[in-house]
């Protein structure tokens, strides 16, 4: 991927306890769930956002990023 301009990691940062984790996001799936290691919440994407990375991270998914639309929008497409 040398060429390739996405970012692949993401730091996400619990809104219940503030522990940050970083994590390498998925590029072919969206992540709806997350355990946050510091509290064990488990983590869901805000109304509006695809997932977690989304919502948390300090980047967001590969999709977005691309402008390809968040997986949920590519899955209903048929």
């Amino acid at each position: 991927m040398p060429n390739d301009p996405l970012s692949y990691n993401s730091t996400i940062k619990c809104p219940e306890c503030r522990h940050s984790q970083t994590e390498t996001m998925p590029t072919d799936a969206c992540q709806w769930f997350y355990e946050c290691d510091g509290c064990q919440a488990l983590l869901r994407p805000k109304p509006g956002d695809c997932c977690v990375f989304c919502s948390y991270g300090t980047v967001p998914c590969p999709p977005i990023q691309s402008s390809q639309g968040c997986c949920e929008a590519q899955s209903s497409r048929g």
